[in-house]
């Protein structure tokens, strides 16, 4: 598998959700040197000038889109199942508050709907105390950041990206690697510099990628 992965990086970085510009944000990225820009929602992908891997939204299941399953309650498990068996193609991102929020629990849930793809969020898996790379034979597509238990994103974390990145070469991972920082303050999630963020984690992990790669 040679040349090196390619590096994106998630439009949420450059703004909240109500501050979201596909055009200038995909300039942004270009000119950090990112490969590709990770939306968060819109159907404008082609007319864009950087290259557009995928596009992220928190909604209903439906191909090409993906969606955190609901949290627990009676029959939620079932419903969630039969939404995605529904929506097949469509994305889904595990995460602390969703039905899903162990890696046993996203191991069957991919059991029986074999047909969506594994969105790996590491930041989720690191904050629920789990080690993402475990899931990585699954994803489809994944979005990086520094974590720890009970945190989703930090400068610091518990995430060894070099064992990471080692894990995605013996896999053969092939799908979208994105880096996803955000300031959402309304949300419990505030972070100043999301783009700083974002530039420096890529720093660290592109050595690693175009070496695992032979790149």
């Amino acid at each position: 598998m040679g040349g090196r992965y390619r590096l994106g990086i998630v439009e949420l970085a450059f703004g909240g959700m109500d501050a979201i510009d596909h055009v200038r944000s995909a300039r942004q990225a270009a000119a950090l040197g990112f490969d590709h820009l990770d939306l968060v929602d819109g159907e404008e992908g082609g007319a864009l000038a950087l290259p557009v891997v995928d596009h992220f939204v928190v909604d209903v299941p439906r191909p090409g889109w993906s969606t955190g399953a609901a949290p627990e309650g009676p029959g939620q498990w079932e419903r969630c199942v039969e939404a995605f068996r529904r929506a097949p193609g469509a994305r889904v991102e595990p995460w602390g508050g969703s039905i899903i929020n162990r890696i046993d629990k996203v191991k069957a849930f991919l059991a029986e709907v074999p047909d969506v793809t594994l969105l790996l969020d590491v930041g989720h898996v690191a904050a629920w105390g789990e080690d993402p790379a475990e899931l990585i034979p699954y994803a489809g597509h994944i979005q990086v950041r520094q974590a720890h238990r009970g945190v989703v994103q930090s400068a610091d974390g518990d995430i060894d990206f070099a064992a990471f990145v080692a894990e995605l070469d013996r896999q053969g991972y092939a799908g979208a690697l994105s880096i996803e920082y955000f300031d959402l303050p309304d949300l419990g999630l505030p972070l100043d510099d999301p783009v700083g963020h974002a530039v420096a984690l890529a720093e660290q992990l592109r050595p690693l990628l175009a070496a695992g790669r032979g790149g």
